[in-house]
């Protein structure tokens, strides 16, 4: 039996994967309570860049929208450093607010387009 949950997350998923007609790799994200994750997967499902706010060293507690901010910031650095310039993104089966639309958007400031 199937959850609401991933029923969202597969109807996102199919609905990029079917209106991405230019084979662009698709930027996916996942949030738990403490920690958000992002990576750029190919057509083929192959991971090829990933982050996730664990990677980040920091001397004072952030809270959720800058870690969002830091891991949005550093993820398109790394995909820039790797070739990666053009992606789709998936936002799974979160709406797009708060912690996805901070990191979404740090990714677009800092070179991706999607």
């Amino acid at each position: 039996m199937t959850t609401n949950y991933q029923r969202r997350k597969l109807r996102t998923k199919n609905n990029v994967i079917s209106n991405n007609k230019s084979g662009r790799p698709r930027i996916t994200v996942s949030r738990k309570n403490k920690n958000i994750y992002t990576q750029l997967i190919d057509t083929v499902g192959n991971v090829l860049v990933s982050f996730s706010s664990l990677n980040i060293k920091s001397d004072s507690p952030l809270t959720g929208m800058e870690k969002a901010k830091l891991v949005g910031k550093n993820f398109a650095t790394i995909c820039l450093q790797r070739g990666f310039e053009l992606a789709v993104f998936d936002k799974g089966p979160y709406i797009y607010n708060g912690r996805i639309k901070a990191l979404a958007e740090s990714c677009r400031e800092h070179g991706l387009k999607f």
